[in-house]
């Protein structure tokens, strides 16, 4: 699954290709996508109805991010919420015949072939075709007719705080911290502290403040958590800046590949040196996700 610094880079790309387009139609060919947001989601036609009607004639104005979702927002304050998952992609083609930019996971036939069986919506544009494919159909895409109803539905109510906002500050990190059960890199990768921060970025973060991955987060010193607070904070940057880590099918909206992947220094690395000590890196699982650290270095 994508994180924040990869679904930033997708977002910039977004604005840049789409802004100002109006929505000519739109073709919902799998209605789950629409309907909900959960693993398991029953198909409404209303939903999908509302949703055409409600984009159909609106323009892109901005595109915005929260956590690792995309906020499409649209003329008359009308919004529509997205998340790729494990397998989402964006496709915008300016022309039929012309090489699309693609963003996302990357889907092989999308390459050759659009709309494709994993097309499952269309938005034809004043200036092009925007195409969300999805191989697996974990993600959603989602309709809301006013900036009111979508904070009625208190959509990012268990996130915390994004790691680059002003009131992400170490103070915050360690208070939230300190009474805090469960292993430090479960608690960060549940977004309800800092958000945006997965299996990659946790790895890192807690490589450079040398903190145990399976340590108890509110066994975390002040020390401790003004070093990962900083760590996160400087990681997240770099990523951004960089285009993100584009491990495993992952893409930017142009079809290249963040660069961040080559300055991991423990995120799929079992069984090579660490860079500090040049001592054998080790795997654990954590919260059910496979988990690079060292045991020198890391405390």
């Amino acid at each position: 699954m994508p994180e924040l610094p990869e679904v930033e880079n997708l977002r910039m790309g977004l604005a840049k290709n789409i802004l100002n387009q109006k929505i000519l139609s739109v073709e919902i060919r799998k209605p789950k996508l629409v309907s909900g947001k959960g693993t398991l989601r029953k198909i409404s036609q209303k939903k999908k109805a509302q949703f055409i009607n409600g984009v159909v004639g609106e323009k892109f104005i901005a595109v915005e991010r929260r956590a690792k979702n995309l906020i499409f927002k649209l003329t008359h304050e009308k919004i529509i919420i997205a998340h790729l998952k494990m397998s989402g992609q964006f496709v915008y083609q300016k022309k039929s015949g012309q090489k699309a930019v693609m963003g996302g996971h990357s889907i092989e036939l999308s390459e050759t072939r659009l709309p494709n069986k994993h097309s499952h919506i269309i938005f034809k544009l004043s200036n092009g075709v925007l195409y969300y494919n999805d191989t697996r159909m974990f993600g959603y895409v989602l309709y809301y007719q006013s900036a009111k109803t979508f904070e009625a539905e208190n959509h990012f109510v268990m996130y915390g705080l994004e790691p680059l906002s002003p009131k992400f500050t170490a103070k915050y990190f360690f208070e939230s911290l300190k009474n805090k059960k469960g292993k430090i890199k479960a608690v960060l990768m549940d977004q309800k502290i800092v958000t945006g921060l997965g299996n990659i970025y946790a790895d890192e973060s807690l490589f450079e403040a040398k903190i145990r991955p399976d340590r108890q987060a509110f066994s975390i010193s002040k020390k401790e958590a003004e070093e990962l607070h900083k760590a996160i904070i400087r990681i997240i940057k770099r990523a951004i800046k960089v285009g993100g880590s584009s491990v495993a099918t992952y893409r930017l909206l142009d079809n290249t590949r963040g660069n961040y992947a080559r300055e991991h220094k423990v995120y799929g690395k079992n069984g090579e040196m660490c860079p500090n000590c040049k001592k054998p890196l080790t795997k654990i699982i954590v919260a059910g996700r496979t988990t690079i650290f060292c045991k020198t270095c890391q405390k």
